[in-house]
């Protein structure tokens, strides 16, 4: 079961980094980035729940917090041209 799971979330960010390559917009290509980290904090927490659940889902909520504020700071960076 969690064979099939990884192989149908990896065939997720497949399409979404494909979806970001070809976007026509930047925001597009951040959004695709952004979906891609969402589907690796998924495949880590599936990975921590069948294996050793605490130190694997720690390290996904972090990966999560990092991706979020990463993505807050590049569309802050877009908009104004500084992070000030």
């Amino acid at each position: 079961m969690k064979l099939v799971t990884a192989t149908l979330l990896l065939l997720a960010v497949a399409i979404i980094l494909f979806r970001g390559v070809k976007g026509p917009t930047i925001y597009d290509r951040i959004l695709a980035v952004n979906s891609a980290g969402t589907c690796a904090v998924i495949l880590v927490c599936q990975f921590g729940f069948f294996s050793e659940p605490g130190f694997f889902l720690d390290t996904a909520l972090v990966y999560a917090l990092i991706n979020f504020i990463a993505t807050i700071a590049i569309l802050k960076f877009i908009e104004h041209r500084s992070l000030a």
